[in-house]
C-alpha cells in the first residue's frame, strides 16, 4: 500500500466517524427535546384539568338549595376560593409553563429540568387546594341522596331493633322505660331528617343522620348485650355465688383456713359491680359490661380449684406429718446412740474430729428439722394457716429429713466399713498365715537337694509382715488406714513366697523327670549321656532350670520336641 493511499483511506475513515458521531448526537439531541416537550405537554393538560368545569358545575348546583344564611356564607367563600383559583393561582402556573417553554427553546436544559420541577410542585399544590374545594361543595350537593341512602339503611337496622324487642318483651323488662324513650327519640330524629330535607337545611341534615346513627348503633349493641347481661347477674352468678358460700361454709366448719381467699369481701363487691352494672343497664350503658360479668363468674369458678387444692393439700399435710413424726423420732434415736459413741470410735479406729463432725452436725440438723415440725404442728392446732401453706412448709421440712437420713445412712456405712476393715483383716491374717504355712511343707514333701536363698529371705520378709500385721490389730485405737495397708504388703510377700516355692519345685520335678526320661538314651548315644551327667549336676547344685534346659538340649540329639512331650506327662 502506497503512502498517498493509507492517507486517503485514514481521512475516508475520520470523515466516517465524524458523521456517525453527528448522527448520534442528533439522535441524542431529538429524544431529549421529544421527553421535555412531553413533559411541557402534561403540564399544560393537568392546569386545564384544574380550571375543568368541575367546580363551576357543584356551584351552580349548590345556588337553588341556599335557604339560610350558613350556607349562603359557604357558598359565597366557595365563589370567592375558585375565582382565586381561576384569577391567581392558574395565571402563575401558567407564567411558570411559559418559563418552561423559554428554557426548552433556548436548549438551556439545566435551568429547563429546575423549572419544570418547581411547575410540577406548585401544580400538585394547586390540584389538592381546588380537590379540597369540589369534595367541601360535593357535600352540599350529594348530601340529599347520600344521606337518603344512609337513613334507608339506619331505619331498617333500627327496624331489626324494634322487632327483636317486641319479639321478647319478658326478655328485656329491665330496661322497657328507657329503650322505648330512646325508640321515641328516634322516631322523632327520623321526622326531623325529613323537615331538614324538604326546607334543605343540608348542615343541619349531617347532624341529624350522625345522631340517628349513633343512638341506634348503641341500640343494636344493648339489644344485643342485654340478655347475657342478665343471664350472668341474675342467674349464673347469683348461683355460683350461693354454691360457693356453702362448700366455704362447710370447709370452713371441719377446720380449714380459707381466710387468705378473701371470698366474703370479693363476693360483696360482687354484688356492688353487679348493682352498678344494672344501674348503668338502665339508662342503656352497656359498655364493658359483659366483660366484667364474665370476669367476676371466671373467677367464682377458679375458687371450686381453689378449693380441691385446700382438701388436697390436707391430705399430704396429713400424710407428711405422720411419717415425719414416725421418720424424725427413729433417726433422733439413732443419732443419738451414735452421737454417745463419739469417743469409742475416736479411739478404737484412731479418727480426727473432723472425721466425726459430720455426727454433731446431723444430730443438731435433726433437732432443727423436729423443732421446725413442732411449729408447724402448732400453727396447725390453732388453724391460723391454709393447708395449703401447711402442706408445702411439711413438704420442705420433709426434703431436709431425707436429705439428712441419706447423710446418717452413708456415716453408717462409712463407720459399719471401718469395723468391717478389722473383722476382715483377721480372718485374712488367718488366710495368710495358712497359705505361708503351705508354702513351707511345701518344701519338706519334696526333699529337694537344695533349697533357693530367695526362699528364705522372701519367707523372712513376709514372716515380719505378718508379725507387723498382728502388732496393728493389737494396738487400740485402730488405725484402719494403716491396718490395710499392713495388710495388703503381708498378703503380697506371702503369695510372693507361695510362688517362689511353688515355680522351685514344679522345675525341679521336670527336670528330676527329664532326667529320668533320658536315661534310656545313655547307652547308645554318648552325647546324650554326656549332656545328663552335667544335668545331673547342675540339680545337685539346686540349679533346676539350667538342669531343665541341659536336660532337654542333650535328650533333643536323638528325640527332637521332647520338651512338648515332657511338659504334657508332667501335666497328667
Amino acid at each position: 500500500m502506497t503512502r498517498e493511499i493509507f492517507i486517503l483511506c485514514a481521512v475516508g475513515y475520520y470523515f466516517i466517524a465524524m458523521i456517525v458521531i453527528a448522527v448520534v448526537l442528533i439522535v441524542i439531541n431529538n429524544k431529549t427535546k421529544k421527553k421535555y416537550q412531553g413533559q411541557i405537554t402534561e403540564l399544560e393538560r393537568q392546569k386545564n384539568l384544574v380550571i375543568s368545569s368541575n367546580i363551576l358545575t357543584e356551584l351552580n348546583k349548590v345556588e337553588p338549595l341556599i335557604n339560610n344564611d350558613d350556607l349562603r356564607k359557604r357558598y359565597n367563600n366557595w365563589q370567592d376560593r375558585f375565582n382565586e383559583i381561576k384569577t391567581v393561582d392558574i395565571p402563575k402556573i401558567t407564567d411558570l409553563i411559559n418559563e418552561v417553554q423559554i428554557f426548552f427553546e433556548e436548549k438551556d436544559y439545566q435551568n429547563l429540568k429546575t423549572s419544570i420541577i418547581k411547575t410540577e410542585m406548585d401544580l400538585n399544590y394547586l390540584q389538592t387546594k381546588s380537590s379540597f374545594l369540589l369534595d367541601e361543595i360535593k357535600e352540599i350537593t350529594l348530601s340529599e341522596e347520600r344521606n337518603r341512602e344512609k337513613i334507608t339503611k339506619l331505619k331498617t337496622e333500627y327496624r331489626e331493633v324494634v322487632t327483636t324487642y317486641k319479639d321478647d318483651l319478658e326478655g328485656y323488662s329491665k330496661i322497657k322505660v328507657p329503650i322505648e324513650l330512646q325508640f321515641e327519640n328516634v322516631d322523632k330524629l327520623f321526622v326531623s331528617f325529613e323537615n331538614a330535607m324538604d326546607k334543605n337545611e343540608y348542615t343541619e341534615v349531617g347532624k341529624i343522620v350522625k345522631a340517628i346513627d349513633d343512638i341506634v348503633s348503641n341500640l343494636k349493641e344493648i339489644i344485643k348485650d342485654t340478655k347475657t347481661i342478665v343471664l350472668y347477674g341474675e342467674n349464673l352468678i347469683p348461683k355460683k355465688i350461693e354454691d360457693i358460700l356453702q362448700i366455704y361454709s362447710k370447709m370452713v366448719k371441719n377446720g380449714y383456713n380459707l381466710e387468705y381467699l378473701n371470698i366474703e369481701y370479693n363476693i360483696e363487691e360482687a354484688n356492688k359491680k353487679i348493682i352498678d352494672i344494672f344501674q348503668r343497664l338502665n339508662v342503656l350503658d352497656v359498655e364493658d359490661s359483659i366483660f366484667e360479668l364474665k370476669t367476676m363468674h371466671d373467677y367464682f369458678d377458679s375458687l371450686y380449684q381453689d378449693f380441691d387444692k385446700e382438701k388436697l393439700s390436707k391430705k399430704l399435710f396429713e400424710d407428711y406429718s405422720r411419717s415425719i413424726a414416725i421418720k424424725v423420732t427413729k433417726l433422733e434415736k439413732i443419732v443419738n446412740e451414735l452421737y454417745k459413741k463419739i469417743g469409742e470410735l475416736k479411739y478404737s479406729y484412731d479418727l480426727t474430729d473432723d472425721e466425726v463432725a459430720v455426727i454433731t452436725e446431723i444430730k443438731d440438723e435433726i433437732i432443727d428439722i423436729h423443732n421446725s415440725y413442732d411449729h408447724i404442728m402448732d400453727i396447725y392446732r390453732n388453724k391460723t394457716l391454709a393447708y395449703s401453706k401447711l402442706s408445702s412448709e411439711m413438704e420442705l421440712i420433709n426434703n431436709r429429713l431425707l436429705k439428712n437420713e441419706e447423710k446418717l445412712n452413708h456415716t453408717l456405712q462409712t463407720l459399719s466399713s471401718l469395723k468391717d476393715d478389722e473383722l476382715r483383716a483377721r480372718e485374712q491374717l488367718t488366710e495368710i498365715e495358712e497359705i505361708l504355712k503351705n508354702s513351707k511343707n511345701k518344701t519338706k514333701e519334696y526333699n529337694l537337694p537344695v533349697i533357693p536363698k530367695k526362699y528364705y529371705v522372701e519367707f523372712a520378709e513376709a514372716s515380719l509382715a505378718i508379725k507387723d500385721m498382728v502388732n496393728e490389730l493389737e494396738k487400740r485405737p485402730i488405725s484402719i488406714k494403716n491396718l490395710n495397708m499392713r495388710v495388703d504388703t503381708a498378703r503380697d510377700l506371702v503369695l510372693k513366697v507361695y510362688n517362689t516355692i511353688n515355680e522351685t519345685t514344679k522345675t525341679a520335678k521336670m527336670a528330676e523327670m527329664a532326667i529320668v526320661y533320658g536315661n534310656r538314651y545313655r547307652t547308645v548315644n554318648k552325647d546324650v549321656d554326656f549332656g545328663l551327667t552335667k544335668a545331673e549336676n547342675s540339680f545337685y547344685k539346686g540349679n533346676y532350670k539350667i538342669c531343665l534346659e541341659q536336660a532337654i538340649s542333650a535328650i533333643n540329639i536323638v528325640e527332637p520336641g521332647i520338651y512338648n512331650k515332657l511338659l504334657e506327662n508332667f501335666k497328667d
